[in-house]
């Protein structure tokens, strides 16, 4: 049965779905939002304009040729290939094709479809994912630059990387040459997550020297792209790839960018959307230093080592609730309760709330800072492992970290 049979009159998925089972239901779904994207002339935008007018995917589909020129959102012939089922490929085909090849369809209003682009301006009302998205992701820093970098820029992208993902935060970045890839690669040896945004289709191996990382990242992250299959890359198509990377991160950090530059790009959306923006200082008279210079006159915050950046987004990450403990009494972060074991244990949160791993650190962390490589060994845990799981308990407001990988109990 092709989408053409499925979509085809008025009778809307819902009036259907009886006769369907669950999973069906879902496919239904998924086939739904694959039209829209496979309506020739129908754009992001405007897919995203008749969601607000008509509630859903299948909704837009089931909509007659009248209604959907009534709405104003888009031009007239988009939405006349859009009612006569007239698709670029046959939506059933693409979403076999699509499991075939272990691709994920991430679509807007899901439950895993990335927080941080829900508050953009222009989400992608879909994503094509290889790999897995995680909640900590939310907490994300895109590392960009150019892709001509020097061996300096290149070192400096993999170490500040690699500290970020130690930190357990996500690094995002577009997968170029350059200081994209050195991006990925630091957080992949400190055995941290990183996302990769492509400019194309999820099948299309660009660029193909990178064909090892992908695989990488694909099994310690995700690469993500707006673009259907086979689409590929073209100079258009990266403005839109970098409002999706500063979108997903909740900074922007720039190693190297000349004057005209993509990464550039990139920080203007993150200003745009509004993301921290931070750049690399270089050598004054390189041309690869002009454009993070810029920046940093511009207001950009200048980056040193990975402690610059984590000390402007910890207020980002930090839910905003009071320091008391849960008998409501006030502290300071510094002095020591007669029995921590003990109030962190009798506490409720902690035994029904949260994870086997994390109420072991939560009994570990306490009220006097507390190194990350004290707590790893006390926890019996890889260090790398312990940060990913201490940053789910700042994101929890359960405990804070200090300067210096240090840490300290909020209960």
């Amino acid at each position: 049965m092709t989408a053409q049979n499925i979509f085809n009159g008025s009778e809307s998925i819902q009036d259907r779905g009886n006769s369907y089972s669950i999973s069906s239901e879902r496919e239904l779904n998924r086939i739904a939002w694959l039209s829209l994207k496979l309506a020739p002339g129908l754009g992001n935008r405007s897919i995203l304009r008749l969601l607000e007018v008509f509630g859903s995917a299948e909704r837009i589909l089931a909509a007659r040729l009248d209604d959907l020129c009534a709405s104003g959102v888009a031009r007239d012939k988009p939405l006349h290939a859009l009612a006569a089922r007239q698709f670029v490929r046959d939506p059933q085909t693409e979403w076999t094709y699509l499991k075939n090849k272990n691709f994920r369809l991430i679509c807007i209003g899901d439950d895993d479809y990335p927080a941080n682009l829900l508050k953009i301006p222009d989400p992608p009302a879909v994503l094509f994912s290889s790999g897995a998205l995680l909640p900590r992701d939310l907490v994300s820093i895109a590392v960009v630059g150019s892709r001509y970098a020097s061996p300096a820029g290149i070192l400096f992208a993999e170490r500040l990387s690699s500290d970020l993902a130690f930190s357990g935060l996500t690094v995002v970045s577009g997968l170029a040459l350059g200081i994209d890839s050195a991006a990925h690669r630091g957080a992949l040896k400190a055995q941290g997550r990183t996302l990769a945004v492509l400019g194309c289709g999820l099948d299309v191996n660009y660029p193909s020297v990178n064909a090892d990382l992908r695989q990488e990242i694909a099994r310690a992250g995700a690469l993500l792209t707006e673009f259907l299959p086979g689409v590929p890359p073209s100079s258009g198509n990266f403005p839109s790839r970098n409002r999706i990377i500063s979108g997903l991160s909740l900074g922007v950090v720039v190693v190297e960018a000349a004057e005209r530059s993509g990464s550039l790009i990139t920080a203007r959306f993150a200003l745009e959307q509004g993301r921290e923006v931070f750049a690399v200082p270089g050598i004054a008279q390189s041309m690869r230093s002009k454009g993070a210079h810029r920046l940093i006159r511009q207001g950009a915050k200048l980056v040193e080592c990975v402690e610059d950046v984590l000390e402007e987004i910890r207020p980002l990450i930090r839910p905003a609730q009071s320091s008391r403990s849960p008998s409501g009494k006030a502290h300071s972060g510094m002095e020591k309760p007669d029995s921590p074991a003990e109030t962190i244990s009798s506490s409720p949160f902690i035994e029904e709330s949260n994870s086997p791993e994390e109420r072991i650190l939560l009994r570990v962390v306490d009220k006097v800072p507390k190194h990350i490589d004290e707590i790893a060994q006390e926890a019996n845990m890889p260090v790398q492992h312990a940060a990913a799981i201490l940053l789910e308990l700042e994101l929890k407001g359960l405990v804070s970290q200090l300067p210096g990988k240090y840490f300290i109990c909020e209960l």
